[in-house]
């Protein structure tokens, strides 16, 4: 079957991507308002860019030509943290997807704990093994967008904070009890199954 994007809705074009395009990281992101207003939502179109110097991206949809109140703060502040979930973090992370005022804090809804960041302003999920903060580095809006479209942002991260509980020797991350979780579709998502291993190939020069 050949399906065309340009006589496709956009809601089933969503429905085709984050059905195949699984298992996606969610990026956790809190933010801050120029007033002070704490702000925390996750984005499942999220991911880590490269690590000379580490970057981070995620996109925040527009729907209704709407901004959400993530961008609008970004944008306005050049700052972000990206807080980690995991399983144990998933209804709290969930509870903060809900559509609340501008004025209104996704920390205190959520029951989690807001605390301060090293060297950006918006605050941490104490209750995350793990936080990038971030500082804005690009942002970019798709053209040719139906109903509002969506914007990249990408943000180099200034300091990393990681949990000794989910560190092991050498910088490595301990998946085992790191748990993370993963994005599906509808309202699905994920834990780590079966882990296996696959070497690349590398030929000697």
């Amino acid at each position: 079957m050949q399906i065309d994007p340009n006589t496709t809705d956009s809601k089933n074009i969503y429905k085709i991507l984050t059905g195949a395009v699984i298992p996606r990281p969610i990026g956790w992101i809190s933010s801050i308002s120029k007033d002070g207003i704490p702000n925390l939502a996750p984005f499942s179109f999220f991911n880590a860019v490269g690590e000379d110097p580490p970057h981070v991206m995620f996109s925040t949809v527009r729907s209704g030509h709407t901004n959400k109140d993530t961008l609008n703060n970004v944008l306005e502040t050049g700052q972000f943290v990206v807080n980690m979930a995991t399983e144990e973090l998933v209804e709290a992370m969930n509870n903060t997807s809900i559509n609340l005022p501008p004025d209104d804090n996704e920390f205190e809804y959520a029951g989690l704990t807001a605390i301060p960041s090293t060297l950006v302003k918006p605050f941490r999920v104490a209750e995350s093994p793990i936080h990038f903060e971030c500082e804005l580095v690009h942002h970019y809006s798709l053209e040719g967008h139906k109903d509002g479209g969506a914007t990249i942002m990408i943000g180099r991260i200034i300091m990393f904070h990681v949990d000794d509980s989910v560190l092991l020797d050498n910088y490595k991350i301990n998946r085992e009890t790191y748990k993370p979780i993963a994005r599906l579709e509808g309202w699905n998502y994920a834990k780590l199954g079966e882990v296996f291993e696959i070497k690349r190939p590398f030929i000697k020069p």
